[in-house]
């Protein structure tokens, strides 16, 4: 036995590893709770610390499969137990549908699968090594890119916003957004893995791990930070769980005026806080407009309702001051998928009768809007799930805004993980963009982070009805992330792009030369 050198239980464990997995259903089973353990590193269990050791289980597993698409399908059900792990909150409302969609999702996982079987299979050598640790968090990267597309269910769940409370990887996320934190994040996990299984790479293995830790040594020592720039006083109004809108818009009516004389910049109500159009309801209008003339500062509340100046129904935040409604509104561009709308209805409609599916489609706003208070403070307000979006932050910073407010309600889900993993989105954000962001939320969990993604004052969570305030820190600069944008993304393309010519030169080399006539 060589246990000096690792080859004697690595050869067993081995063995024992594959037998266990020779039934096809065994190893889809494994495939599929493999994929499904980077879910515990969100909120509400959070631990943060397991995202760098998750995926080493499915990296193992994809890698030691009998063929490439033996592989692929590994992949796949690794990503489709990942997804309905990740929003298994949803399974009241979607019922059976959620599984059709994370399977369906799930296929962005197939190349994925496919290539750490083309690069980590047997024995590979160093070169194959490096190429995994570049190649393998680069298509990741591209799975996660994809699925962020709003029409496909947006970015819910990217394996670098599990990082929400560790600093050093809010420090990260200024540099490189999202992108980069899971970027280093699966490249640690590939490295793990070729330490675990892989004889003959724990050089290159360790380099990628000390390659990791530099990058984050360095961005902590040497990337730039927020500069103060003073501060806003900032009420957030949490009603709580009361799903009938005239009876929720009198408890808000009833908490913003326990903020007299607080001194406020700007009142802020959740999502849905007013259930009619205000051009249609004055006598709402004049009441939100007293109460602003009583607390001293303008209200940013949330109608959705059907409007009386366009066809449909619309979320809209809308900005109201001591005369009632001003011209400042906006309207929300990115719609929950069957939440508020179903893709493809003549097709999926079918999905109203299984569960709380939109009856009917929500109409979409135009362009994102930077709104001015009287004071001079420029806000930038996000309706809910846009949150998730990385590119709506960064738009409204390069805009002009100081403070992100974002206007939510998960009631539906207020016993699930949902909540706190909404709130948690906030803090990636600001660092992100420099910009402190105030998740407001009709109830729970409504917090505010500052410009570096710190947490500012209390949370209110989703056993809360009340009305808190918060001395918002505000932040000159611009940081590299809303500069540069996701340049972690492009890199990633590029060595994806680059890997797939050089295979493509040597197959058709391969074949030139299988074509040729034999020499004499």
């Amino acid at each position: 036995m060589s246990f000096g050198r690792g080859g004697g239980w690595r050869s067993r464990w081995q063995t024992r590893w594959r037998g266990g997995l020779a039934s096809p259903w065994t190893r889809g089973v494994a495939a599929a709770l493999a994929g499904a353990l980077p879910a515990l590193t969100f909120p509400e269990p959070s631990l943060w610390w397991l995202a760098y050791v998750a995926l080493v289980p499915w990296i193992l597993l994809a890698r030691s499969a009998p063929t490439g698409r033996r592989a692929a399908l590994d992949g796949w059900l690794g990503g489709a137990g990942f997804l309905l792990a990740v929003h298994h909150w949803l399974m009241p409302s979607l019922h059976v549908f959620i599984v059709v969609l994370a399977a369906l999702l799930g296929l962005l996982w197939l190349p994925w699968g496919w290539l750490v079987r083309r690069l980590l299979h047997g024995r590979p050598g160093p070169w194959r090594a490096a190429a995994a640790l570049v190649l393998l968090p680069s298509v990741w990267l591209m799975a996660e890119l994809v699925r962020s597309w709003q029409y496909l269910g947006g970015p819910w769940g990217l394996l670098g916003a599990s990082q929400w409370e560790v600093e050093p990887a809010l420090r990260v996320a200024s540099v490189g957004g999202v992108w980069l934190v899971s970027f280093l994040i699966v490249l640690v996990n590939v490295a793990l893995a070729l330490l675990a299984a892989v004889a003959g790479t724990r050089r290159v293995a360790l380099a990628g791990v000390m390659a990791c830790a530099a990058a984050a040594a360095g961005v902590w020592s040497w990337a730039p930070v927020p500069r103060p720039a003073g501060t806003a006083r900032i009420a957030v109004v949490q009603p709580g769980v009361i799903n009938v809108p005239g009876p929720r818009f009198d408890r808000g009516e009833q908490l913003t005026r326990q903020l007299t004389g607080r001194h406020l910049d700007l009142v802020v109500w959740g999502e849905s806080s007013v259930g009619q159009d205000l051009a249609a309801r004055p006598d709402l209008g004049r009441r939100l407009a007293a109460l602003s003339r009583r607390v001293g500062a303008d209200l940013l509340v949330n109608v959705d309702a059907r409007r009386s100046d366009r066809p449909g129904i619309y979320k809209s935040s809308v900005l109201i001051g001591p005369h009632g409604p001003t011209d400042q509104r906006y309207d929300k561009m990115r719609l929950v998928p069957f939440g508020e709308y179903i893709p493809f209805r003549s097709v999926l409609g079918w999905a109203t009768s299984v569960g709380k599916a939109a009856p009917e489609d929500r109409r979409r706003g135009t362009e994102q809007v930077v709104m001015h208070l009287p004071d001079g403070l420029r806000i930038g307000p996000l309706v809910c799930f846009e949150s998730a979006f990385p590119d709506m932050s960064r738009n409204l910073a390069r805009d002009g805004a100081q403070v992100l407010v974002v206007e939510s309600a998960t009631s539906t889900f207020q016993h699930s993980w949902a909540p706190a993993q909404h709130a948690s989105l906030a803090a990636l954000r600001s660092a992100e963009t420099w910009r402190p962001m105030v998740h407001a939320t009709l109830s729970g969990v409504s917090a505010v982070f500052g410009p570096r993604g710190e947490p500012v004052g209390g949370r209110m969570g989703t056993d809360t009805s009340a009305a808190m305030v918060y001395e918002v820190p505000l932040a000159r600069g611009t940081s590299p992330y809303v500069r540069s944008g996701p340049w972690t993304v492009y890199g990633s393309l590029a060595a994806l792009g680059a890997y797939c010519a050089v295979e493509g030169a040597g197959a058709l080399r391969r074949r030139r030369g299988s074509g040729s006539p034999a020499r004499p």
